[in-house]
């Protein structure tokens, strides 16, 4: 069976859908794509901040992607569908699931059913992909090992969309950590050096972590809607290798620790304390992090799940790919965008 690809490689004023709008990455995509000139329907829910997407000129439909049914009318008639939508953090590992994967293949299927269906672009994660071995850069022909319900979540949304790869043309694209204006994830790295002047260090080894900024991730997913490969169907020669995957990294990619000393430097602090913590008691606060998280209702960042990641090994990948495919380069050094991120927290009054 042919592997489906697109003629169209000049995609600006596209119609296009766009799932997870209102989050940190969905709200940068639909930005720039308002930019572009694009056409865009963004699906939301009733429960989101929808204030910056409609000053970006988008058609608001209201819907889940955990729900079929309310998806074909913010798909139906698009160009190209940027699926963003996606759980990080949940008390039941069940519902990454629920989220990660049957979302995907609700968005994939509804797609399928158009009598043109769209190109669509689906947002992963590093974390499907697994830790690097022995600390060289993940690259997309490597074999997936999550360590994570995280992880294995993404990866079976991935699995998912692959299952529909003969009847609707779709890229993946694979983020590290995600930094960058907005991003409440990242924050609390911000803070503590900030504030304190202190840089904890989950772990006694000098793991190095691949990081991208929002802006950089969201050229790369629209470079990749306009002329990336697409996923081969299952059983074609091409099913088992990096087609339709794409990493997404800029070029550093720092021990944790001369991570902070670049957060230290982005935000003018000449000096920062870096805190090594033994792996036993990055397990032990992960334990409790669980139990607050439980005894509150409310997720933590730091939980059993995010230590398996943690004590996982490095978490490096190559964007080569991308570059090579695409022409993807990232718009600024490392430094450079830490700066321009702790710059945003400061003007929104988070630090």
């Amino acid at each position: 069976m042919a592997v489906l690809t697109s003629n169209r490689r000049n995609l600006a004023m596209a119609k296009v859908m766009v799932t997870g709008a209102s989050g940190f990455i969905g709200v940068h995509l639909v930005r720039a794509l308002a930019e572009r000139g694009d056409d865009i329907t963004c699906l939301v829910r009733k429960s989101s901040k929808t204030a910056s997407l409609t000053e970006s000129g988008a058609r608001l439909v209201y819907g889940d992607v955990t729900d079929r049914e309310s998806l074909p009318p913010a798909i139906a008639g698009q160009e190209i569908v940027y699926h963003v939508a996606g759980c990080t953090q949940s008390l039941d590992p069940r519902w990454f699931y629920k989220v990660n994967q049957r979302g995907v293949a609700n968005v994939a299927q509804v797609c399928a059913g158009q009598a043109n269906p769209p190109i669509m672009v689906s947002v992963s994660s590093l974390a499907a992909a697994g830790p690097a071995n022995n600390g060289k850069p993940k690259t997309e022909a490597d074999r997936p090992a999550p360590v994570s319900h995280y992880g294995h979540s993404k990866r079976a949304g991935e699995r998912a969309a692959e299952a529909f790869a003969d009847r609707v043309p779709i890229t993946i694209v694979r983020p590290p950590i995600v930094l960058g204006e907005g991003d409440r994830m990242g924050l609390p790295l911000f803070r503590s050096i900030a504030k304190f002047g202190v840089h904890m260090v989950p772990g006694l080894n000098r793991r190095r972590f691949s990081l991208v900024h929002v802006d950089d991730l969201v050229e790369l997913m629209i470079r990749a809607a306009e002329k990336g490969t697409r996923l081969p169907p299952r059983g074609s020669p091409e099913s088992h290798g990096p087609q339709g995957y794409y990493f997404a990294a800029c070029e550093e990619d720092p021990a944790y620790s001369d991570l902070g000393r670049l957060v230290a430097e982005a935000l003018g602090r000449h000096l920062v304390v870096i805190v090594p913590t033994a792996t036993p008691l990055v397990w032990m606060v992960a334990v409790a992090g669980e139990a607050i998280s439980r005894i509150g209702h409310q997720p933590l960042f730091m939980n059993m799940d995010k230590a398996r990641e943690i004590t996982a090994g490095n978490w490096v990948c190559s964007a080569t790919a991308a570059a090579k495919e695409l022409g993807y380069q990232v718009g600024a050094p490392l430094l450079n965008r830490l700066r321009q991120t702790a710059n945003w927290y400061r003007t929104a009054g988070w630090l």
